[in-house]
């Protein structure tokens, strides 16, 4: 893993650490190198967390853009290890080293830190960068010329570290070790006894670095020396350390430094070559140096995020192998080249609109890895959304409501978050957050008007649609649905159901029955309008229905009245000046408006220049002066008629006498009791009448007489065949046959009454009679003569008393005709 990763891992522990006191904590220790699905820790248990919690909330493990080494098993509520951990990959040499992560559970929406601390095993040993190390010394070098060795590394940390160093063999050079500042150690060899190039020419030593753990681990390099000829003076640098500073980001070829180193030898022996013996030895090469001028450049790329500083071991060597050695110490200069990274913890995509204040919807967390003011960041949002950010810690942020959610004001949000650090120039990233809103039954439907009033003509045919109330729910789907209904109330104590009724779905009005203006002129009743959500809301409107009148009744006269058969006359003496009020006709019409308006005209008079009619009040006044000549008996008809379309009417007939006293027209109206067409009617009835009488009395008299007829040859007939035939027994229809067979010595009657229930079946027992028959000893029947003589009289005795009560019934029905026709 690389410096940045670790960089970003340890600015987020810091932040969790703070974050901790807000959410909770938990923290782990493992040692690396686990096996896969080996347990971490029970966090459910740590965290109180119900099992239940943990699938509802969709538990979820958040490592913003880390390898994921740990998994969260939900059915357990347990961590377990996911991949192999390697902490030397994971944190190199940075101790402690932890992975720092969160669990994030839904609705409602929070998180927890978790820390899990990776324990170093020692599987690491020593190792040197060469196997080999070559010096070429000369036989003058002087006891205690030091000789820079390469340092070994280690990945390892504590006490699986690098401890110590060993040369061997020991008879002419010792080592000496100084702790750094940085934490490393600077190996140096110190020549103890001078060299003698006739004795050895070569020396081969071995440098052993050796670890602390346990089992203890080492590694070896391999040291020649070649022993040259006489050189008095070794190099000296001007000076042990050089400090300089660097931006980040400063090109190839950048000058760092310039190191110098000085010989007091003259010719060869005070050449210098200058040369880079160590780096940090986790990075690649980036610098390089000229060797005869000491001239340090930057040869590869510097990132602040990486490294903060560095440390470059230079090497002065002469020409007769004499060395000297300084450092160079390079501090970087931090420059604001990141932008701010924004990760999604978790978000929410619907949201429902009676949400309370502060409900939590998206988890953010920024990370900058620069340094200072460069690495810090503060979000906004766009303007004119109901939500804010809040900071939980340090770039940790949290998007919540701030203000009420209305759907039917705004369906969905695009939410822009704008994080922007506070570097020279600032640099900001951005990223949009769609959110929708879920519909909640929070409206009513509304009509669209506050009442309604229509009018509907009388005489409908029933079914009629009267007109179409409407409301409308600013709600969504079936929150928006809206049905119709009445209101139960009563009109005149007649249920409004019973007048009209209204559609479910289209809010059609309809009659129920045909309605009459004289009967009811108008009612009122309420409609609901109820929407389809979870409780429904519903309002109501208030409806009025106006009947409208039609012209469906003709003008009916109250005066003057008309009488059946008695004479009224109105008198008019002859000394009426012009003007004079004979009388008024006076009407009504129980309809309204327009077709109410009476006007009055004079259909028929005696003497259509004697009277007028007043055309709006029915008034009868003379229009000349009464004279001698002019006849007593005056009979006037009246038209009334009213404003309709079509117009109806109504006929009044008015007698008028002019005399001066009333036994004048007593005299002259003594036969003037009907008019014509009364006479007329009157003679139609009693030629009907007497038609239909004749025509009933022929009937009867042709009856009476085919009866008497078919008597009568029924008789000869039974006169004639009397001696010759033999004789048939007659059964009269109320006897019994007793011959020799039956059981009865006697005629009986029985009347039997049944029903359909049989337990209810009555017998009644009639007296025996006397037959009229007589029995031979056979069982047969015959007939006397004055037998038969007596059945023939009765039945002529029933013949008469029929024709008597036809003629009662003719009598009866022509007195019937004549009084109906008076």
């Amino acid at each position: 893993m690389s410096d940045r990763t670790m960089a970003r891992q340890v600015l987020l522990f810091i932040c969790l650490v703070s974050l901790s006191s807000v959410r909770g904590q938990v923290s782990y220790s493992i040692p690396e190198e686990m096996p896969k699905g080996s347990l971490v820790g029970n966090i459910a248990q740590d965290l109180g967390l119900d099992l239940k919690r943990l699938k509802s909330g969709k538990a979820r493990i958040y490592t913003g853009d880390s390898a994921e080494y740990i998994e969260l098993n939900k059915e357990r509520g347990v961590l377990l290890i996911k991949e192999r951990i390697d902490r030397e990959a994971l944190c190199a040499q940075t101790t402690p080293c932890a992975l720092h992560f969160q669990i994030i559970l839904e609705n409602p929406m929070e998180f927890y830190s978790v820390t899990v601390e990776i324990m170093d095993v020692n599987d690491n040993s020593p190792s040197f960068k060469r196997a080999e190390m070559q010096f070429r010394i000369s036989e003058s070098a002087v006891p205690g010329a030091k000789f820079v060795l390469e340092r070994a590394v280690d990945p390892d940390v504590g006490v699986n570290g690098l401890q110590s160093y060993s040369l061997n063999p020991t008879d002419n050079f010792s080592l000496k070790v100084q702790n750094q500042p940085d934490g490393n150690k600077m190996v140096e060899m110190i020549l103890q006894k001078p060299l003698d190039r006739e004795k050895q020419e070569q020396l081969s030593l071995v440098l052993i670095a050796v670890d602390g753990g346990d089992p203890r681990l080492s590694g070896t390099a391999q040291i020649n020396i070649i022993v040259l000829d006489a050189n008095d003076n070794s190099p000296v640098f001007t000076q042990e350390v050089y400090k300089t500073t660097i931006t980040e980001n400063s090109p190839k070829g950048t000058v760092v430094t310039t190191v110098s180193a000085t010989d007091a030898d003259k010719g060869s022996n005070s050449e210098i070559i200058y040369s880079i013996t160590s780096t940090d030895d986790t990075m690649p090469e980036l610098f390089e140096i000229n060797e005869l001028t000491g001239e340090v450049k930057v040869a590869g790329n510097l990132d602040y995020e990486k490294a903060h500083h560095y440390q470059v071991h230079i090497q002065a060597t002469d020409d007769g192998g004499l060395t000297d050695s300084c450092k160079i110490v390079v501090d970087l200069i931090d420059v604001n080249d990141n932008t701010p990274v924004i990760n999604i913890m978790s978000k929410l995509n619907i949201i429902s609109e009676d949400s309370k204040l502060d409900t939590v919807v998206t988890m953010i967390n920024v990370q900058d890895p620069d340094s200072g003011e460069n690495g810090k960041v503060h979000c906004s949002l766009n303007t004119n959304v109901p939500f804010t950010l809040k900071s939980t810690t340090n770039n940790f942020f949290s998007l919540v409501t701030d203000n009420n959610l209305d759907r039917e004001r705004e369906s969905g949000y695009n939410i822009s978050v704008i994080c922007a650090d506070e570097g020279s120039p600032s640099l900001s990233s951005s990223v949009t957050l769609s959110l929708q809103i879920s519909d909640v039954n929070d409206n009513a439907p509304v009509f669209e008007r506050s009442s309604y009033e229509a009018s509907i003509p009388e005489n409908n045919t029933p079914g009629l649609s009267i007109f179409t109330v409407r409301a409308k729910d600013a709600d969504w789907n079936q929150n928006a649905r809206v049905s119709y209904i009445l209101e139960d109330s009563s009109v005149n104590g007649v249920p409004i159901s019973s007048y009209v009724s209204v559609s479910a779905d289209s809010g059609v009005i309809h009659a129920v029955r045909s309605f009459d203006y004289e009967q009811i002129k108008d009612f009122q009743f309420r409609v609901i309008a109820q929407d389809g959500g979870s409780p429904p809301l519903s309002s109501n409107v208030s409806v009025k229905i106006i009947i409208q009148d039609q012209n469906d009744n003709a003008p009916q006269v109250l005066y003057p009245v008309q009488t059946g058969g008695s004479v009224v006359a109105e008198m008019v003496p002859r000394s009426a000046d012009v003007g004079y009020l004979v009388t008024k006709v006076v009407a009504v019409d129980v309809d309204s408006g327009q077709n109410a308006w009476l006007s009055y005209k004079l259909q028929k008079a005696t003497d259509r220049a004697l009277f007028e009619v007043g055309a709006q009040n029915g008034e009868i006044r003379t229009v000349r002066q009464v004279t001698d000549k002019d006849a007593v008996k005056q009979k006037l008809t009246v038209v009334v008629e009213d404003n309709g379309q079509p117009s109806r009417s109504a006929t009044v007939n008015i007698n008028v006498a002019v005399a001066d006293s009333f036994p004048e027209v007593l005299s002259e109206f003594t036969d003037f009791t009907h008019d014509k067409d009364y006479n007329d009617n009157l003679t139609f009835y009693l030629v009907l009448a007497l038609a239909v009488v004749s025509f009933l009395f022929i009937v009867s008299i042709i009856a009476i007489l085919s009866v008497k007829c078919y008597r009568w040859r029924r008789e000869r007939m039974f006169y004639k065949s009397g001696a010759n035939l033999p004789v048939i027994p007659y059964y009269p229809p109320l006897y019994a046959d007793v011959g020799g067979t039956g059981t009865l010595q006697h005629v009986y009657n029985y009347e039997v009454c049944r029903t359909t229930d049989s337990r209810k079946s009555d017998l009644k027992h009639i007296r025996p009679t006397h037959s009229i028959i007589s029995l031979d000893t056979s069982g047969t029947q015959t007939l006397t003569h004055a037998q038969r003589e007596k059945l023939i009289h009765d039945d002529f005795n029933d013949q008469v008393r029929l024709c008597i009560i036809i003629i009662i019934i003719i009598i009866i029905i022509i007195i019937i005709i004549i009084l109906v026709g008076c």
